[in-house]
């Protein structure tokens, strides 16, 4: 499978991260695929500490992991994501880990939901914002083509 549009440099795999078995541990996956999207959600998607400070944020709703491969001891692993699916007020994300060759070994998904600071609570995004992130979602459907199917779902935009 081709990476995903968005793609961070490759990470080697140390001995911290590895477990008992040999292989990297199952934090390490989250915490790749956690650190390796937030750049392309706070450059590319542009949730910042201006948007913080703004009184808006995102938080988490749900996460899907699968274990396809192993990853072990010096092993590179090449991260790749896309925005998936945008509403109203929700984000689709999808990730995957590749081994060096371009076998899928991990696939991510995470859904977050616009938050509202002040009150706790999912809102809307703004409309420029919105129409910012149906922008990037087409584009990168236009660059790939997932060869697996999603496990999570968010709702269509006029639903």
């Amino acid at each position: 499978m081709k990476p995903l549009p968005y793609n961070p440099e490759s990470i080697t795999v140390t001995q911290e991260m590895c477990d008992h078995n040999g292989h990297m541990n199952v934090n390490y996956y989250y915490q790749l695929f956690d650190s390796t999207y937030t750049s392309f959600y706070i450059d590319e998607l542009g949730f910042g500490d201006d948007y913080l400070e703004s009184g808006f944020s995102t938080f988490t709703l749900e996460d899907n992991i699968r274990y396809l491969k192993e990853f072990r001891l010096d092993d590179k692993v090449y991260p790749s994501f896309m925005l998936y699916k945008v509403n109203k007020k929700l984000l689709h994300f999808v990730g995957i880990l590749q081994n060096e060759d371009k076998e899928t070994a991990a696939i991510f998904e995470t859904v977050l939901g616009h938050i509202d600071l002040h009150k706790r609570k999912i809102v809307e995004f703004p409309s420029e914002r919105l129409l910012h992130l149906c922008n990037v979602t087409d584009e990168q459907h236009t660059k790939s083509e997932l060869s697996f199917d999603v496990k999570l779902f968010i709702k269509d935009m006029d639903a």
